[in-house]
Formats: structure tokens, C-alpha cells, sequence
């Protein structure tokens, strides 16, 4: 079952990974759609303003063809390539202000942080292809400047200029430019845009895997809470078995001395182990209740020996119990506690038992020690473990569940007591037990 639930873990788990990726892989989808979305908006907007800049004069106080004019002059060597990059330079600081005003206030309600940038990446002079510029020249830009494009577009053109003499209307010359340009946009805050817009979508992720994780945690804590059910269940079963085998084998036993002979002190006996049998199966039917108050009285602790004395004739028990009053413990499991260590020590080969029972300062011990063939030290470690058996060559010498010492050491448990064992090999063993309690 335990196993069950671990490969439950690990099976969740990996498919719990597997939605975690989907529904990342999906968040990122969503937000590759949404960002191209926005870009395509603001790229639709003023596209057709930035082509349209030099013929508007919108944003300078330069005509249309200045530009033209500009390369005409450095392709008859009239300017310097100094001249030629003053220009542009001068040109984008004035059109900066405009262009940037212009972009603000055309996406203020959107919150937009647009950066534009137009670049002529070359210029090559005709019919002799000669290159004008070494490296691109800035033609207009946004006072945000372009750090990574969102998109980058690319266009090239051919344009021409004729020049005329003012005695003649012959053309003087006429020259031609190929001319290829490059316009970035980016919109810087993008980020914080497309979060903001995706913000329900992805509390509804994380609520879905929450709730499937909750939802997770939920089941497996009532698996756990059945199995220890389950177990606890077990453990009453194997405790009741265990339990009922001393009084049926008393009772076995009287019934055969009853058919021998007529002994009168063999009823009181008969009589407790019918109790103890019915007080077995109470448990079976009833929970335990906060409001009981168990306790066991000084003579029961020589009820419990003179039943083991009759069940193992072969056994010579003795009793030292200076216990004189009465102790908050419950009889039942007293009993529990005495009868099993007795019997484990008549069942590997025990013929005395020493039973001493005494009360020091709100401390009630039990040693019981006997002459049997002794526990090898190996073995000690494990004596109180469920269904465990002392093994000799691999052989169990000895019939039972392996549950006696089991429930010795629980018992004890639960009065927050503490047991010890000393043993030695064909000279015997000795189980000291020290239980708190209050008067």
C-alpha cells in the first residue's frame, strides 16, 4: 500500500510538471501573440507618417529634396564627408523634438514608451556605383533611444536629380542615388504592457494549478489518514488474536483438570479468564473513552501469577509485590505487560521466574527475570519489533506471531514509561520496566 502511494507521488508529480510546462509553453505563446499584436498596432499608426516625414516638411524647416541635394553636392566632391555627416547629425537633432512629440502624444492614452529610428544603411551613386557613406547615418530618431527592435523594417529606392543651368533649360547634369534605409521601432515598457494585459489570464493559470496541487495534497492526506486506519485496525486484530490465546489455553487447561478431579480454586480462575475474554471483545465494540479512569488494585498483580502458575505447571513462579495501594494503569494491559514477558521467558526454556513489583516516588517498576537460554546480544535490537522472532541458524525455534514483545514495549509507550533488557546467553534474561504515574 505504502509503496502504492509513492509511485502515486511520483506519477502526480511528473504529470503536475508536464501541465506546469503546458501551461508556461502557452503563457509564453500568449505572450509572443500579444506583443506582435501591439507592435503591428503601433507600427500601423505611424508607418505611414515616418514615410511621409521629408515630403510633409512636418518636422524641419528643410525642403523635400534637401537630402538629394545634400549627396549631389558630395558626389562632385562641392562638400567634405565632414559636411556630409554635420549635416545628418544637425539634421536629426532638429526633427528629434517634433518626431517625439508627435510619437508621445499619439500613444499617451495607451501608455506606450515608443523609440523610433530611421537609418540610411547605404547610398550608392549611379551609374558608377560608388558608395557614399561608410557606415549608416542616423536620419531621425525619438529622444527614447532604440535598444533592441521589436521590428526592424527595410526599404531601398532609386531617386534621381537634374540640375539646370540658369541661361540654358538643357540639362547640365543628372544624377541618380540608390538608396537603401532601415526604420526600427521599439516599444520600451512592452514588458509591463503585455503583464498588464495578460494579468487575469495568468491568475487563472496559477489558481488552476493551485487548485489541482490542493486538490492533490487532499487526496493523498486521506490515503495516508486510510491507510493508518487500516494499519490501526491491523494492529487490533493481531492485539486481540495475541490476547486470546493465555485465556483459552487456561480455560483448555482447566477443563481438562475439571474432567480429572473436582477442585473448588479452579472456578475463581475460570472466572477471571471468562472476564478477560469478555473484556477482549468490549474492545472489539467500543473506542476507548477520555472520561475512564482504569486502574488495577494490589491483588490483581497475584491473580496474574497464580493463572501463570496454573497454565505452566513446568514453571516455578515467584512473586515479590510490595505494591500496597491502588495504581492508575489499566488492568487489562497490566496484564497484558505481565503475562507476555512471563510466557516469553517459560517459552525459551525458562523453569524459575522472578516477578518483583514495587512503587518509588510516583514510580512504578516491574523486573521480571528468569534462567532460560538467554538472548544473544545481536538479537536485543530487535526483540521489540512487530512479528520479529529469535532466530537460531535461521530456524524459529519457538511457535508464535512475534507479536508479544510488540505490544509490551507499546504499552509501555503509552504510560511514557521505559523498558530495558539484560540478558546473557544460557544464564538468562531480565526486563526492567519504570512507568511514571500520579497520585
Amino acid at each position: 500500500m505504502i509503496s502504492k502511494s509513492k509511485y502515486l507521488v511520483w506519477l502526480f508529480a511528473g504529470l503536475f510538471l508536464l501541465l506546469l510546462g503546458i501551461q508556461v509553453y502557452f503563457m509564453y505563446k500568449t505572450y509572443q501573440v500579444k506583443k506582435r499584436e501591439i507592435y503591428n498596432d503601433v507600427h500601423k499608426k505611424i508607418t505611414t507618417y515616418i514615410d511621409n516625414l521629408e515630403d510633409l516638411g512636418q518636422l524641419s524647416q528643410h525642403g523635400s529634396n534637401e537630402s538629394k541635394d545634400i549627396f549631389v553636392k558630395f558626389t562632385h566632391q562641392e562638400i567634405t564627408k565632414k559636411e556630409l555627416v554635420d549635416y545628418f547629425e544637425k539634421y536629426k537633432k532638429s526633427t528629434k523634438n517634433n518626431l517625439s512629440n508627435y510619437i508621445d502624444q499619439k500613444f499617451e492614452k495607451n501608455d506606450y514608451k515608443v523609440a523610433i529610428r530611421v537609418v540610411y544603411l547605404s547610398v550608392i551613386s549611379l551609374p558608377d556605383s560608388t558608395k557614399l557613406i561608410d557606415k549608416p547615418i542616423v536620419l531621425y530618431e525619438t529622444r527614447n533611444k532604440v535598444l533592441r527592435p521589436g521590428i526592424s523594417e527595410t526599404g531601398k529606392w532609386e531617386t534621381s536629380s537634374t540640375s539646370t543651368s540658369d541661361k540654358s533649360e538643357k540639362p547640365e547634369r543628372n544624377d541618380s542615388f540608390i538608396v537603401k534605409s532601415q526604420t526600427d521601432f521599439e516599444i520600451l515598457n512592452i514588458n509591463h504592457i503585455v503583464f498588464k494585459e495578460l494579468t487575469l489570464l495568468i491568475l487563472c493559470c496559477i489558481a488552476l494549478l493551485l487548485s489541482v496541487l490542493l486538490l492533490y495534497i487532499f487526496t493523498i492526506k486521506n490515503l495516508i489518514k486510510q491507510q493508518k486506519q487500516v494499519q490501526v485496525l491491523h494492529a487490533v486484530v493481531d492485539n486481540i488474536s495475541h490476547e486470546f490465546k493465555t485465556p483459552i489455553a487456561t480455560l483448555k487447561i482447566a477443563s481438562k483438570t475439571l474432567k480429572k478431579e473436582y477442585n473448588q480454586d479452579i472456578f475463581p480462575l475460570i472466572d477471571r479468564q471468562i472476564s478477560r475474554l469478555e473484556d477482549l471483545m468490549l474492545q472489539l465494540h467500543a473506542e476507548e473513552s477520555e472520561d475512564e479512569n482504569p486502574s488495577i488494585q494490589p491483588k490483581d498483580w497475584d491473580f496474574f501469577i497464580k493463572d501463570l502458575a496454573f497454565t505452566y505447571p513446568e514453571a516455578d513462579f515467584e512473586m515479590n509485590n510490595s505494591v500496597s495501594t491502588e495504581l492508575p494503569f489499566d488492568k487489562e494491559l497490566m496484564e497484558t505487560v505481565i503475562k507476555n514477558l512471563c510466557e516469553n521467558s517459560v517459552k525459551y526454556g525458562a523453569s524459575k521466574i522472578n516477578v518483583d513489583l514495587k512503587t518509588i516516588q510516583n514510580k512504578f517498576e516491574i523486573n521480571i527475570s528468569d534462567n532460560g537460554n538467554g538472548i544473544e546480544q545481536k538479537e536485543l535490537k530487535n526483540i521489540f519489533e512487530k512479528f520479529y522472532r529469535i532466530q537460531s541458524n535461521n530456524i524459529h525455534n519457538s511457535k508464535g506471531l512475534g507479536l508479544g514483545l510488540f505490544f509490551v514495549k507499546k504499552i509501555i509507550e503509552k504510560y511514557s514509561g521505559k523498558i530495558d533488557v539484560l540478558s546473557k546467553v544460557k544464564e538468562g534474561t531480565t526486563f526492567k520496566i519504570s512507568i511514571p504515574y500520579e497520585d
